[in-house]
């Protein structure tokens, strides 16, 4: 598919141009020179190298590890493998073309390939970033299922797959009929939109880009987690200082992804939009290249924050390591129901851990079974709660539904 949108960048060549009129050569010989110091382009190209080289080691690992362990082939870690597979392809068909341009100091690949190179790059950095959201989303969807989630159901997140890949090519594909362009970024050795046109036609697209590719997913990453985390501080009292750990845990991750997330992504957002609205010569391509170095280094945290922090994910990698087969963790999985006294709550609570997060579930109503006692040595299995009871005489209690990744 991105072979056949090269065959339409032949039409863009004179919006390709215009945008080389602002700052930029043209682009058609092939010979634009970078505005760098052979010390700057020396920089951005080790960067780039490092990005590129430990982002294609850390997403492929994670497609190893998935195709070749069968305990990870679950629904939600589609998700992670939908996000690897973003950042994979930027490494292989973006990141090598900005590093070679950096290294001789100008672009290689001429007009076409600048508009192939920022399109590329700009749908498979939307998808990553929308995956994110939808991987949050689902997450928090989970939390808030009163029943245990089927494992092998993979209708809804290969729906989820499907819209970050569709809202990705509705954002990306405008700037190829008409709506902005794209062209050179920064000091010259990368292209994206042209973030300087001044046009409404241009600003008006900006706009709407930074909205909803970026504040959007920012807005349901926010909202999904902080959920979550306040569904954990309701529980905190049923074991105190367990929970406390967990929610310690999960919080420090979900803190990690937010600020990683900030850290790449705002600063590219932030530059975008003093290019399209301040003053020219206000953002200077020495000073762009920063963020759009700070975007691609997305592509190397995200398999290390959302996979190798999975303690599920880090046992499959130890074992890979010494070519063994997984070990369980110190947590013996036990599918006995032992008696227990019902917790009496007026809230709607419980307790769930799919992928190293906990989940707060809750039904209310008679409890279906006991629950194992949470002993943090003991990895309790999930049971499946009945309907509410219709008797209004019996008091409104508490089913708690356990499962920790040891």
């Amino acid at each position: 598919m991105l072979l056949s949108n090269v065959s339409i960048c032949s039409g863009f060549n004179s919006a390709l141009h215009a945008g080389a009129g602002e700052g930029h050569p043209d682009l058609g010989g092939g010979s634009r020179r970078s505005t760098l110091t052979p010390t700057g382009n020396l920089v951005v190209a080790v960067c780039l190298g490092f990005i590129g080289t430990f982002g294609l080691v850390n997403n492929l690992l994670v497609l190893v590890l998935y195709c070749r362990y069968k305990i990870l082939r679950s629904p939600i870690n589609l998700l992670l493998i939908n996000i690897s597979v973003s950042d994979l392809l930027v490494c292989l068909l973006g990141t090598p073309f900005s590093f070679a341009a950096s290294t001789q100091g100008r672009w290689l690949i001429g007009a076409k390939g600048c508009v192939w190179y920022g399109f590329a790059n700009s749908l498979f950095g939307i998808v990553s970033l929308i995956s994110l959201a939808v991987l949050s989303y689902e997450r928090y969807s989970t939390m808030m299922t009163p029943t245990e989630a089927d494992s092998s159901n993979y209708c809804k997140v290969c729906l989820g797959i499907i819209l970050s890949w569709v809202y990705s090519l509705i954002w990306t594909l405008p700037p190829l009929i008409g709506w902005s362009h794209y062209g050179p970024e920064g000091p010259g050795t990368t292209c994206s939109v042209n973030w300087k046109a001044k046009t409404a036609n241009n600003i008006s697209y900006i706009v709407c880009l930074f909205i909803f590719c970026l504040i959007v997913p920012l807005l349901v990453i926010v909202f999904c987690y902080g959920k979550l985390l306040c569904a954990i501080k309701q529980v905190s009292g049923i074991n105190a200082s367990m929970s406390r750990k967990r929610e310690q845990r999960v919080l420090f991750m979900v803190v990690i992804m937010v600020i990683c997330y900030l850290m790449c992504w705002l600063p590219y957002g932030i530059m975008a939009l003093l290019a399209t609205f301040g003053p020219p010569g206000l953002v200077t391509p020495e000073a762009s290249i920063i963020p759009s170095v700070l975007a691609k280094t997305s592509t190397v945290i995200n398999p290390v924050i959302y996979v190798f922090m999975n303690k599920q994910f880090y046992r499959c990698f130890q074992a890979l390591l010494h070519c063994e087969a997984p070990r369980r963790g110190s947590s013996v999985k036990s599918s006995s129901k032992v008696a227990t006294k019902p917790v009496r709550a007026g809230a709607v609570t419980g307790l769930r851990h799919t992928n190293d997060f906990l989940y707060m579930v809750a039904s209310l109503g008679q409890p279906a079974a006991a629950v194992p006692q949470l002993d943090p040595t003991l990895e309790p299995t999930h049971d499946v709660t009945k309907a509410p009871s219709s008797d209004f005489n019996q008091p409104a209690v508490v089913s708690l539904v356990a499962h920790f990744d040891g």
